[in-house]
């Protein structure tokens, strides 16, 4: 593969308006490309993919799907996707330690320019979910609950590390739709 890949992580809580934001940024900017975790593991899950046995049987028993598996179900998104000739977006990952130290381990070839942290008070959040029309089992109120004590315990941690190295862009996402989007065009610089 020639070139570097390059990668701007997008964090935040449940709710604070991730995949809006990046759909948006994708709809306005050709050159970037969304990529979810959670989507490319249910479209494996769903369809032929080499890992769709180990993601099944992961999920069936309770467990979380393995890092190494949702790092390569991204290396191989990007690959299909142009890899240098793109800048990625990618979506509710990492969220933890060991997603963080997997995708430094497996992709240590991808520039991570940096992590674009949506900010958010856990009320909006919530009720951000709530006004969201359901259809998301993990909408349900008490697995919000969950979700957000997840995300303080585990993600911001890695919010914190990427604060560490000088690479975090913080952006509150208590606004408008279009405040919070010119708010990270300025954030990643993009005129």
């Amino acid at each position: 593969m020639e070139g570097s890949a390059k990668v701007i992580f997008v964090l935040g809580g449940p709710g604070v308006g991730k995949g809006t934001q990046c759909q948006k940024l994708v709809q306005e900017h050709s050159n970037f490309v969304h990529l979810s975790a959670g989507e490319l593991l249910r479209g494996a899950r769903a369809g032929n993919h080499r890992f769709k046995e180990v993601i099944e049987s992961n999920i069936n028993a309770g467990r979380i799907v393995p890092s190494e598996i949702t790092v390569e179900l991204l290396r191989e998104a990007m690959i299909n996707q142009g890899w240098a000739a793109k800048r990625f977006l990618i979506d509710g990952f990492p969220r933890n330690e060991e997603n963080y130290e997997t995708w430094n381990r497996i992709l240590p070839e991808v520039e991570v320019e940096c992590c674009l942290f949506l900010d958010c008070n856990h009320d909006l959040m919530v009720e951000r979910i709530r006004s969201r029309g359901g259809g998301r089992s993990d909408d349900d109120p008490e697995i919000v609950k969950k979700r957000l004590v997840t995300y303080e315990e585990q993600t911001r941690p890695i919010i914190n590390r990427y604060q560490s190295l000088g690479k975090l862009r913080t952006v509150s996402s208590e606004g408008t739709l279009e405040e919070v989007y010119q708010n990270v065009l300025s954030a990643l610089e993009i005129s």
